[in-house]
């Protein structure tokens, strides 16, 4: 009933209504973040950069880069009107990205685009406030020379025990063991992305495919999941498209 945005530019987030024929309707909605954080290039003001729902709807969750923080909202499902609940703060400077749920257990984790590492955040279901656990570098040590690394995109399999992440710069695909439970995470590897600046990637339905949107060199990279230990391998070479920014397998 109701179509939700975050506003990069502006650091806002939205409702909108959404009409029975599946149009768009008035605004409901409209909170406007405040604050920043420590770089000031990219931390001047507030950034919103996604928003989601928990996996039972009961929530909203805003991930600002600017302001380092992520907040909970409960969208109001008569009004629209978006109400704030709670905020968490991330490492200072960390600049959150985007952020996934686990499929069962009442944890979170974010992919932080200015430090280079993901984050585990506990959920409390009943009040929607997260609680900020380990960070988790995005990359392998001593691979190579140092690069300026920007992880974009999370995803984690539907079994809950794998995580997925694209680093850009790195240009590859992180992947990560989902342990204790889902509170903690353990880097495995690394496979290439199949392009330049892998800006977002997802799951196919049936968990068997993953796909990475190489923005800049222009590809959709295709790799086969393996369902036992959630290793990547290339399915071919990547194929050529446009510039992109999302690929959603349907």
């Amino acid at each position: 009933r109701h179509l939700l945005s975050a506003n990069y530019g502006a650091g806002s987030v939205a409702a909108h209504a959404l009409n029975a024929d599946g149009s768009v309707g008035a605004r409901t909605g409209l909170v406007q973040h405040t604050g920043s954080g420590p770089d000031p290039s990219r931390q001047e003001g507030p950034h919103a950069h996604q928003i989601i729902t928990d996996p039972r709807g009961a929530h909203v969750f805003a991930v600002d880069l600017g302001t380092d923080k992520v907040y909970t909202y409960r969208l109001d499902a008569q009004s629209g009107a978006l109400r704030p609940v709670s905020e968490v703060r991330s490492v200072p400077g960390a600049g959150p990205r985007h952020m996934v749920f686990h499929p069962t257990a009442p944890y979170a984790y974010v992919a932080n685009e200015l430090n280079s590492t993901v984050t585990v955040y506990s959920y409390n279901p009943a009040t929607g406030a997260l609680t900020r656990g380990d960070s988790r570098p995005t990359v392998p040590g001593g691979s190579g020379p140092a690069v300026r690394n920007y992880p974009s995109e999370v995803a984690v399999s539907a079994d809950g025990r794998f995580l997925y992440l694209s680093n850009r710069g790195h240009e590859s695909v992180a992947r990560f063991a989902v342990t204790d439970g889902g509170a903690a995470l353990r880097l495995l590897d690394t496979v290439p992305s199949g392009g330049s600046w892998p800006r977002h990637l997802s799951l196919s339905p049936a968990g068997n495919l993953l796909f990475t949107a190489n923005q800049y060199g222009n590809t959709v990279g295709v790799f086969t999941v393996n369902r036992d230990s959630g290793a990547l391998t290339a399915s071919g070479p990547p194929f050529a498209t446009s510039s992109l920014g999302c690929v959603l397998p349907v």
